[in-house]
């Protein structure tokens, strides 16, 4: 039998079995007006800030938590699910800048740029082009593979604090192609990967995709499968569950909004929403699409954007889904989750104020239909999240070059959740002082200013 065969006898066993209980959803309290001082004070209750907050927990740090809206409330909460330990090459490279004027063409393709955002995003598209360059390919490459090494090491040991092991699927993923040619195309992105230690396997015809995935289009004609590639049940119960597990440890979880940060002599103060402030010894923020707001108060201005992502998740799909799929020329993906099937991905830069534009999801679902006849998209649920983004494709993790006191942990694009426990490793081996365990050079937040 081989490995592939050997994978997949359990599949159905393994759709099969449930997942660790749900947890139920409900709003933290808001912050109580004699709490006005922290130890450590993470900002924002995404999966990178409940990561980083229970990391720091098990570390014998005291941790407080506050958040705008509540656990997941942004792009968290509807993400594809996957830990993409392979995915190692970065937004910004040349062959997006080859395909990025025919996409941009099409208003519900992969890559798409609101008209009237144009202006607010030049300065940011620069930089990417800028980013886009093999020499700087090559360096954000190899800085993303060392920070996913990290992660797949950490991520058990998350999953297991958090009580959501189970949680995890080990399925591998299936990159699939319409024609031999899109295939070739992919083939430097690959031997790039391989490079870099990342294992796959490709495949070819109709009858070798069917042995990884029944019931696919007989338009797709070739496959790559990556088995380290790792999905979760459903990402919003795993922050769920490291909430949970922060509030067990002795974490404090609140509602809050902070408005501003500004570093006085003996604590960082924090401005909220309605009068009050917060005084912290150490804070990490960890504010997704929102964080560069709050270090633009301590005069860091760092060139944060959003990939607005959309999705629909399909409650009863009729399709036996085994494995998250992906369709790299169309931009989007399919995930197996406890709560059916998820269809989305694609990029659109338009920032955090434009209404959503749902068009883009059904587009995707269509095309998913297309590819996996038999899908039922009856009764889907749509959702749009930002996804915060930085020009290189990298992370900001590192002191705020305004003031030691402040940790940044923000701009994971759409590899947050896959980037989440090696963030929180990082995060806590600054909070407490020590080396860390990767080079943060090619992280430093202050790297587009020189800072």
């Amino acid at each position: 039998m081989s490995r592939l065969e050997a994978r997949d006898r359990d599949w159905l066993t393994r759709l099969m079995t449930p997942p660790s209980p749900a947890l139920n959803e409900s709003a933290p309290p808001p912050l109580a007006a004699q709490e006005n001082t922290a130890q450590v004070l993470v900002i924002g209750a995404g999966i990178i800030g409940l990561a980083t907050a229970l990391r720091l927990l098990q570390e014998g740090h005291q941790v407080t938590v506050i958040d705008r809206s509540g656990v997941a409330a942004e792009a968290s909460r509807g993400n594809a699910g996957a830990f993409a330990f392979s995915d190692v090459l970065p937004l910004a490279s040349p062959g997006i800048l080859r395909q990025a004027p025919k996409w941009l063409l099409d208003p519900l393709g992969p890559l798409s740029l609101r008209p009237s955002y144009l202006p607010r995003i030049a300065p940011w598209l620069w930089r990417f082009w800028r980013a886009s360059q093999p020499s700087q390919v090559a360096a954000s490459t190899t800085a993303q593979a060392a920070l996913l090494r990290l992660s797949a090491q950490e991520t058990p040991a998350m999953l297991a604090a958090a009580g959501a092991s189970a949680l995890l699927r080990e399925d591998g993923a299936l990159h699939l192609y319409e024609s031999e040619a899109e295939w070739q195309a992919s083939a430097a992105g690959w031997a790039l990967r391989q490079a870099h230690g990342i294992a796959f396997e490709h495949l070819h015809g109709q009858a070798a995709l069917a042995r990884l995935q029944p019931g696919l289009s007989d338009r797709l004609v070739a496959g790559t499968f990556v088995p380290g590639w790792k999905t979760i049940a459903d990402p919003l119960q795993l922050c769920l569950h490291l909430a949970q597990a922060v509030q067990a440890a002795g974490g404090r979880l609140r509602q809050a909004q902070a408005l501003s940060l500004r570093a006085g002599p003996r604590a960082v103060s924090v401005q909220l929403q309605g009068g009050g402030s917060l005084q912290a010894q150490q804070l990490v923020l960890c504010g997704g699409a929102w964080s560069h707001q709050l270090a633009a108060s301590l005069g860091d201005k760092i060139p944060l954007e959003t990939e607005r992502g959309y999705n629909t998740t399909l409650p009863e799909p009729g399709f036996e889904l085994r494995r998250q799929l992906t369709f790299g020329a169309h931009g989007f993906v399919v995930t197996p989750l406890s709560c059916g099937i998820r269809v989305g991905g694609a990029v659109e830069l338009g920032g955090l104020r434009a209404p959503p534009n749902f068009a883009r999801a059904d587009a995707l679902l269509a095309k998913a239909q297309a590819f996996m006849p038999g899908l039922n998209a009856q009764g889907g649920k749509q959702w749009m999240g930002f996804r915060p983004s930085l020009p290189d494709s990298l992370p900001a993790i590192g002191y705020a070059p305004a003031d030691q006191r402040v940790i940044y942990a923000f701009g994971h694009g759409h590899l947050g959740l896959t980037q989440s426990a090696a963030t929180a490793k990082l995060v806590a081996e600054l909070v407490a002082g020590r080396s860390t365990s990767l080079d943060l050079k090619p992280l430093r937040p202050g790297r587009f200013s020189g800072r």
